[in-house]
């Protein structure tokens, strides 16, 4: 099932097609969630900071990895919204081919430094190598990654954002269920946790895989398709690699942030780690809206809708102002029964560390919206370079936070790294927004001139020819009338006498053509 945004009531398409996305990214996040609830309780908070120490890295790849996939299916959108089929087909080729390469190569170079990595980060000792244990393997299921973003990009880019979801469900109770057995009954730590995020994410992966087969049939990819383009790869990672770097550059920041929290020590890093994994729980909502919004501009661009595009930004926007205050009643309200979700009640320290953290980011949730909101619209439109440079404006609040913040505050410095890095991020985005919008509106025009006046041409050219020739035909028939008056007819003759001849047998000249030049004014 594909899904045209070019057309109907912006609010009602954008809710239609978030709310799925929604409980996709709802189920995505139950991932990392139960790893860490199942973690914390049932091997200690230790090895819950341990699997914490690993978010901001795991952030780095990983982020780098979706963001490339999602890059990836912006062109497929384009395609899609222009009503290119087979020009869209060879657009997702190249995306296989792409994402298997980005794949293995990444899988090689992280499994091999991410120990290094976690060294420089100044992981605490008491916990470094079980954060090496369980990112290292989460880091060989990158290749499972790529496969599941890159095959529910495809299928979102065709507005389809359900059947996604339905397959994360599946392997969001399939994860459960492993993390329960590989833990609680074959005792395998922290790595338990991680094998059961790759193999769920894998299924999920494989599931969008066979359906994309099976149900698109606009994707049943013909033999010449398959071919690699350089031309169409190389504007795919212009798409692509910017958007990942853009996840990959806000990491930047998020390790700075984390390498100063873990001189504060396990405890705080075990606060962390169960507030960010709340946090990122409360904030699906507004990666719901980001990625819709790119859905929705892409198409809108591609089909030359630019007029929809501030509609479709105006109702997410209010979409995205209502529910940060539902998020924030939750934090006031519910922030300490969360806490206790993956903390032993005697922690009560840390549980009020996890709640001050959980008000601090969801007061500056609105901030928040607005960074998801307008830089995947501005992905979406064919901007990517602005979502680089907004990444580079969060990374330098973070480092800030880290560098700055923390070593004098202390844990609220940490608490305020990610608002500011928002606030920081928006300050940027929202001229972008408008100077991406004036830069379409100018495309846009000129394109439609140039149409405008290759049409015109084309029918001057034609009304002259039909001119020229009605002209011609009279000519010649007021020769042919002159001629056959002139002409004396020769009653013996056994032939008829051509009627272009004179009486001694030569041609007559028949008049040159002339240009009908009032019609011609009248005409350009």
């Amino acid at each position: 099932m594909t899904k045209d945004m070019t057309k109907g009531t912006p609010m009602k398409l954008i809710l239609g097609f978030s709310i799925p996305l929604f409980f996709g990214f709802l189920f995505q996040q139950f991932y990392s969630l139960v790893d860490t609830l199942i973690v914390g309780r049932f091997l200690g908070k230790e090895n819950l900071a341990a699997v914490g120490a690993t978010g901001s890295v795991n952030f780095l790849i990983i982020g780098f990895c979706m963001g490339v996939c999602s890059g990836f299916s912006i062109p497929v959108s384009h395609k899609f919204g222009a009503g290119d089929l087979k020009g869209m087909r060879r657009v997702v080729a190249n995306c296989v081919w792409l994402a298997a390469a980005f794949g293995i190569l990444m899988t090689v170079l992280t499994t091999i430094f991410c120990r290094h990595i976690l060294v420089l980060m100044k992981t605490p000792a008491n916990i470094l190598e079980a954060s090496h244990a369980y990112i290292w393997i989460i880091f060989l299921g990158i290749p499972v990654t790529f496969l599941y973003n890159m095959t529910s990009g495809v299928i979102r880019a065709l507005g389809d954002s359900r059947t996604p979801v339905i397959f994360l469900l599946m392997s969001s109770f399939l994860n459960i269920g492993l993390d329960l057995f590989f833990i609680i009954n074959l005792h395998w730590g922290v790595q338990g946790a991680a094998w059961a995020t790759v193999i769920s994410q894998g299924v999920s992966g494989v599931c969008c895989l066979l359906y994309m087969m099976k149900k698109f049939e606009i994707l049943r990819i013909q033999r010449d398709e398959w071919a690699p383009d350089r031309h169409l790869m190389g504007s795919l990672c212009g798409m692509g690699v910017p958007m990942g770097l853009q996840y990959s550059i806000t990491a930047i920041g998020s390790v700075v942030l984390q390498s100063a929290t873990n001189t504060l020590g396990s405890d705080a890093v075990a606060a962390v780690t169960a507030a960010g994994r709340i946090s990122g729980f409360l904030a699906c909502p507004f990666d719901a809206m980001g990625s819709t919004m790119a859905t929705y501009g892409g198409q809108n661009i591609g089909a030359g809708r630019l007029d929809r595009i501030s509609k479709g930004l105006k109702s997410c926007v209010m979409l995205g102002a209502g529910y940060s205050v539902i998020a924030l009643s939750v934090s006031i309200l519910l922030g300490r029964p969360l806490a206790m979700l993956f903390l032993d009640a005697s922690e009560t320290a840390i549980i009020g560390d996890v709640r001050f953290f959980l008000i601090m980011n969801t007061v500056f949730y609105f901030p928040l919206a607005l960074v998801n909101i307008v830089r995947f619209l501005i992905q979406g439109m064919g901007f990517p370079t602005f979502a680089i440079l907004a990444g580079v404006f969060e990374m330098l609040a973070r480092a800030i936070a880290g560098f700055v913040l923390v070593p004098v505050m202390g844990f609220a410095g940490v608490a305020l790294g990610s608002p500011i890095a928002w606030i920081f991020a928006d300050i940027f985005l929202i001229p972008a927004y408008f100077h991406v919008r004036k830069v379409m509106g100018k495309r846009l025009a000129g394109a439609g001139t140039q149409a405008m006046a290759g049409t015109q041409a084309t029918a001057s050219t034609q009304a002259i020819a039909g001119t020229q020739a009605t002209a011609g035909k009279q000519i010649i028939a007021g020769t042919q009338d002159t001629a056959e008056a002139q002409a004396p007819v020769d009653e013996d003759s056994p032939r008829e006498r051509n009627p272009l001849q004179s009486n001694s047998g030569k041609s007559l000249k028949t008049p040159k053509l002339r240009f009908p030049v009032r019609l011609s004014k009248r005409l350009f």
